[in-house]
């Protein structure tokens, strides 16, 4: 699985975790008419929302992804895995703790209202790493691909040579 994809799922999927997981408190402190949850999630979430941007700014990207980057084997063969497996087993925390916050947040709001304020800074945090990895993919004329190991320990990639991109920059 290229990189860079797996970045992009990942951006996307904590995206659509602060989504679920706002509107879930949004249904269950209205349920409750509980207003000071709403306030107090309404003031993490633009903390949040200010911590991510800033943290994901393209300069720091480049930084935090620098030593993965440099760890990177090269190969001449990508990993046997399909992209599919490769991603499930990389992202399965995202999906355990959106379904725990989403059913604790039903009967306690302001737990669904933290789990959505740290996802959209983790998905606002990553929204330009995959920029950055592409951009030193086109400077250098290779392409990084993950390969498979288990979520709890940091990713591994390979790098194949050769491969530059016909897209216009």
């Amino acid at each position: 699985m290229p990189f860079t994809d797996l970045l992009r799922i990942t951006v996307l999927l904590t995206g659509a975790e602060a989504t679920a997981l706002a509107a879930i408190t949004a249904v269950a402190a209205n349920r409750s008419d509980d207003t000071t949850t709403l306030i107090v999630a309404a003031a993490w979430w633009l903390l949040a929302l200010l911590v991510g941007l800033w943290l994901g700014r393209p300069s720091r990207a480049a930084d935090s992804l620098r030593d993965a980057l440099a760890r990177a084997r090269t190969a001449t063969s990508l990993p046997p895995e399909t992209p599919a497996r490769i991603a499930l087993a990389r992202l399965w925390p995202i999906a355990v703790t959106a379904i725990a916050a989403g059913a604790l947040g039903f009967i306690f709001p302001g737990v669904a209202a933290i789990g959505a304020g740290y996802a959209l800074l983790v998905s606002l945090a990553w929204h330009s790493r995959e920029g950055a990895v592409e951009a030193i993919e086109q400077r250098d004329g290779v392409r990084f691909y993950v390969v498979p190991n288990s979520a709890l320990r940091p990713v591994e990639l390979i790098r194949t040579p050769g491969l530059r991109s016909s897209r216009p920059l």
